[in-house]
């Protein structure tokens, strides 16, 4: 407990909550742009295809698809205001109000993407983060609400599964089933699925390194050292997820959710450097 005191309430450099508003705003400008093309798609679906879930729970109808994409084209000036720090205590609210909806809405058709409540949460504490004074307490937060979801999908593992869970025969279905469904409707199967279906016996050690990750994610918190070795794993854990399902999770494999972990303003720094090098030798 004393180690996590000292975590959390260890100061912060202003530059550091800064990239990261940098970082992950111009993510999430980047995802809903270019998901206005599939919202429009989805809102064009039957109304028998909508259920509302969340703050879109307010809706007994559909929205016209062109509302649709007004809305998602609007949320993407608060986005860029909030990366550019623009009006921030207003545009930064206004920010991550209109992605929540956005994403809550795009969630009401078909299957829900869990995958996007992360980035939504962390737009969320970013518009609650104090344009002055302490800003190790947003970091904090972005920190543990990512080690949040990965206790909650290990905690999940073990309602539905239990121990079972860790034989490995319940991943080595999940990893067939997955393949199948893409070799049927004719996309790529994962590059390493065949091989481990055909010889499954390092899944046992998959299917326990993986509740290890899930379960012991709030460990990440209780110092630097300790938590980049959990960024670490848990990146590689997404890998093998490609590379066993492919199946993506941009956020967390192009290292977006784990920023609060590390150094962002060093690598805003970098990119800087690189950009005004560019623009010198052309």
């Amino acid at each position: 407990m004393d180690a996590l005191a000292r975590w959390w309430f260890a100061p912060a450099p202003a530059e550091r909550l800064r990239a990261l508003r940098i970082l992950i705003g111009s993510y999430a400008l980047v995802y809903v742009a270019a998901r206005v093309p599939e919202l429009y798609n989805v809102a064009r679906g039957g109304r028998g295809h909508f259920h509302p879930i969340g703050i879109a729970s307010v809706l007994h109808a559909p929205l016209p698809p062109a509302l649709v994409v007004a809305i998602a084209v609007i949320t993407v000036a608060p986005l860029a205001c909030l990366v550019a720090g623009f009006a921030y205590r207003f545009t930064a609210p206004l920010a991550a109000l209109a992605l929540l909806w956005t994403l809550t809405y795009r969630n009401s058709w078909s299957m829900t993407f869990h995958t996007e409540n992360l980035l939504v949460l962390h737009v969320i504490a970013l518009a609650c983060a104090p344009p002055k004074g302490d800003h190790g307490w947003p970091i904090k937060l972005m920190a543990v609400l990512t080690t949040a979801t990965y206790l909650l999908a290990g905690l999940a593992k073990l309602r539905i599964a239990g121990t079972d869970w860790i034989d490995g025969e319940l991943l080595r279905n999940q990893i067939a089933v997955d393949n199948l469904r893409k070799a049927l409707f004719g996309d790529s199967i994962a590059p390493l699925a065949r091989l481990f279906l055909e010889h499954p016996d390092p899944l046992i050690v998959f299917s326990v390194l993986t509740l290890v990750l899930e379960l012991g994610a709030p460990l990440a918190l209780v110092g630097r050292r300790v938590g980049y070795v959990w960024v670490i794993t848990a990146w590689a854990f997404h890998l093998g997820v490609v590379l066993l399902m492919n199946i993506w999770f941009p956020y967390p494999l192009l290292g977006f959710a784990f920023l609060p972990f590390v150094p962002a303003e060093k690598i805003v720094a970098r990119a800087t450097t690189v950009v005004v090098m560019l623009r010198r030798s052309s």
